[in-house]
């Protein structure tokens, strides 16, 4: 048999099996484990180089794999590589490989049968990111940090070399982030790029179908390389299957009608229906779905312009300390979370870096609390009593964050501050601060590796916006911040992490609202479902009871 029929024939088998598999889930079939659930922002790409939002993240991670990834409790464990070695200068990383990783069948290969993984490969999909002609959103990751000469090395095919320009902490947990997932070149240069529609990894789950705007398909990658602690072979489920409803009202409702396994985040529209003011179940829900709740690696605030420079600030009550720290303690986030939000979150009252991360700690970073007499002291001082003479601030958000807003401006307005709350379109708003043209916005963080370091890089003076969207720029921040890097000790460079984050507030360059928090809605019959502070599904353990 020639070498086309056989791939003709791989086609037809694996075109027969995605039939078996997903046509339907009813009678029989119903003894298949998929895992079902909802991605109603959509998914733009399935390529790693693409990774840039939750919705391509959460399916890529299922598809591919990295060097390193993390647990449940963010702790860096091996993954593509059994271990690694960091050189006594801190320079130079050595990892050693599995030997049993191959990537999916796929119709590029000799006869289409999956390759092993090897050395070459982590130094092509690395390079791959940094390349200027794939354009990948992700490029910055390595940027004047990586060795120019031989950063990404193939010692031999089972060992795979990084060396930094100067020490750098995080670059382990960078090398977890979905776009350092490794992919094969030939692949890669068979489909250009509609790789993104034809992906293929070392992942639990393999790619099958997708129809753009109705559903995506995976199917269990039979030979992967992880096993349980007992030694059966990982993933347990048979299956993904993705859908794409863009309402979130339909996607709860085909969640409590059994046809999805779990729901991400609770809307406003029916948070009041589920949940208590204090974020527990309602009484005629328990017994019938399961609330997860977990720290969330996403910290949501307000950012104020700090770059006097800019003629924005001139003569703005805004350059004056004393007034953004009178906004500061001039609302209650405690009573905000509670009745808008059902207690999902943890009011911001200490600093920057969110609840989650080893730096994180309340008790040394002193943070803002409602205080009126406070709010009303420092207003006088800053030459505005009880607000007079203090002109109208505008307030740039987003559609849903409107009614938050408009809680803060009117709790605002009772210490003499008037905040008119200016709702514009998200890519509007990512513009303006992106050009330091929003004086005062409403802004969230995401952890992209889970390191502090990813934080207070926002407000490292020598970083544009983005990241640096305040603009905010302090000569010892700055001094600590390179510090922080070059410590080689956890509890002294987390030390200076909160040095850091008490100094931001301080300055009051923005106005912390909540640390976010994990809300899934599970099905009973789903197990091993964990959760984590990068809110990131880990599916290879998970299991699907029948149903009684």
């Amino acid at each position: 048999m020639n070498s086309s029929m056989r791939r003709s024939n791989i086609i037809i088998i694996n075109a027969l099996i995605i039939l078996t598999l997903f046509s339907c889930t009813a009678g029989k079939n119903d003894q298949k484990k998929i895992f079902r659930y909802n991605q109603p922002e959509g998914i733009s790409s399935l390529d790693p180089a693409f990774a840039k939002n939750q919705s391509n993240i959460w399916a890529v991670h299922q598809i591919f794999n990295t060097l390193v990834e993390t647990d449940a409790d963010l702790r860096l464990q091996p993954s593509l590589c059994k271990r690694w070695e960091i050189s006594s200068d801190r320079l130079t990383y050595t990892f050693h490989l599995r030997d049993n990783v191959y990537f999916h069948d796929n119709i590029a290969f000799p006869v289409g049968k999956g390759r092993k993984m090897n050395a070459s490969d982590i130094v092509y999909s690395l390079k791959r990111i940094t390349n200027p002609e794939t354009a990948s959103p992700g490029a910055w990751i390595f940027n004047n940090r990586i060795n120019p000469v031989d950063g990404f090395k193939a010692v031999n095919d089972s060992t795979f070399q990084l060396r930094l320009i100067r020490p750098f902490h995080p670059i382990l947990g960078i090398l977890s982030m979905q776009y350092c997932a490794v992919v094969p070149r030939e692949v890669v240069e068979k489909y250009g790029a509609s790789f993104s529609r034809n992906p293929c990894g070392t992942g639990p789950f393999q790619f099958t179908r997708w129809e753009e705007g109705q559903v995506l398909l995976m199917s269990k990658n039979e030979h992967y390389f992880e096993q349980d602690s007992s030694g059966n072979p990982l993933p347990y489920l048979d299956g993904i299957k993705i859908s794409f409803l863009d309402n979130k009202a339909t996607e709860f409702l085909e969640f409590t009608q059994g046809r999805l396994d779990f729901v991400n985040d609770i809307d406003a529209s029916f948070k009041d229906e589920v949940l208590t003011k204090k974020g527990e179940l309602r009484s005629d829900w328990k017994g019938k779905i399961i609330l997860q709740k977990h720290s969330f690696l996403n910290t949501e605030y307000l950012g104020i312009l700090a770059d006097t420079a800019n003629p924005l600030l001139k003569n703005h009550p805004l350059r004056l300390k004393p007034v953004r720290q009178a906004i500061n303690y001039g609302f209650d986030r405690r009573k905000m979370i509670m009745y808008l939000r059902n207690s999902l979150g943890t009011p911001a009252e200490s600093g920057f870096i969110p609840a989650g991360l080893p730096a994180f700690d309340s008790t040394i970073v002193k943070g803002f609390y409602y205080d009126v007499n406070k709010a009303r002291q420092l207003l006088k001082e800053a030459g505005y009593p009880d607000g007079a003479g203090l002109p109208e601030i505008k307030l740039i958000t987003i559609p849903m964050y409107a009614e938050l807003g408009s809680f803060i401006a009117k709790q605002l307005e009772d210490i003499g501050v008037k905040i008119q709350v200016e709702v514009v379109q998200k890519s509007l708003l990512l513009e303006q601060t992106a050009k330091s043209q929003a004086l005062f916005f409403r802004g969230s963080w995401m952890a992209d590796y889970p390191d502090a370091e990813n934080y207070l890089s926002v407000f490292y003076g020598k970083n544009p916006a983005p990241p640096n969207y305040t603009r905010y720029t302090n000569g010892t921040y700055d001094q600590l911040y390179e510090r922080a890097l070059q410590e080689e000790y956890d509890d002294l460079r987390e030390e200076l992490y909160r040095q850091m984050d008490q100094m931001i507030i301080a300055d009051a360059v923005i106005v912390p609202l909540w640390y976010d928090m994990v809300i899934r809605l599970v099905q009973p019959n789903v197990r091993n479902f964990e959760t984590n502070s990068l809110n990131l599904p880990e599916l290879k353990k998970v299991r699907i009871e029948s149903k009684q």
